[in-house]
C-alpha cells in the first residue's frame, strides 16, 4: 500500500470515526492523559491500515483497534499512577445550571465508568456506542452471550458506583 493510499484511508476513517476515538479515549483517560491517548489511538489506527484485509467492516476493525490500545495504554503502570494523582487534584466545578448539571452527570459517569475493569470499560463503552452485541463479540473474542451477561453485571456495577458518588454528594 502507497503512503497516499494509506493518507486516504486514514482521513476517510478519522472522519467517520472521530467520535469513537474520542469516546474510548474519555472513557479510558482523564485530563492531560486523555490527550496522551488519543494519539496513541489516532498512531494505532494509522499502523493498522496495511492489515485491513476487508473481512469485517471498517468500523468493527477499528473498534478492536482502539480498544485494544487503550486496553495496552492503560495497562501501564507509570501512566496508571499519573491518571490518579491527576483525578485527585481536578477542582470540583461549581454547578451554574441546567447545562453544568448535565456536564456534571456526565463527568460522574466516565469517572464511575473509569473505575471498571479495562475489560468491562470497554465493553460498556462499545455498547454505549450503539454496537450490537454479536460485533463486541466479534472485537473481542467472546461469545454474545457472554457479552450479554457482562453487560448485565457492568451497568448493575455502574449503578451501583452512581448511587454511592451521589450519596457522597449529599
Amino acid at each position: 500500500m502507497s503512503p497516499a493510499e494509506q493518507q486516504t484511508i486514514f482521513t476517510a476513517w478519522l472522519r467517520d470515526h472521530a467520535g469513537l476515538l474520542h469516546r474510548v479515549a474519555n472513557g479510558f483517560a482523564s485530563g492531560a492523559d486523555r490527550d496522551d491517548l488519543m494519539q496513541e489511538l489516532l498512531l494505532a489506527m494509522w499502523r493498522c491500515i496495511p492489515m485491513f484485509s476487508g473481512a469485517s467492516k471498517p468500523s468493527t476493525f477499528i473498534y478492536r483497534v482502539v480498544h485494544n490500545a487503550a486496553l495496552t495504554w492503560r495497562r501501564g503502570a507509570a501512566t496508571y499512577a499519573r491518571q490518579v494523582e491527576r483525578f485527585a487534584a481536578e477542582p470540583a466545578q461549581a454547578s451554574t445550571g441546567p447545562a453544568a448539571r448535565d456536564d456534571e452527570a456526565l463527568a460522574a459517569v466516565y469517572t464511575a465508568i473509569r473505575r471498571l475493569s479495562p475489560l468491562d470499560r470497554s465493553l460498556i463503552l462499545l455498547q454505549l456506542d450503539g454496537v450490537a452485541y454479536a460485533e463486541i463479540a466479534e472485537i473481542h473474542g467472546l461469545s454474545q452471550n457472554h457479552v450479554g451477561v457482562r453487560l448485565t453485571r457492568i451497568r448493575r456495577a455502574l449503578a451501583q458506583l452512581l448511587r454511592e458518588t451521589t450519596d457522597e454528594l449529599r
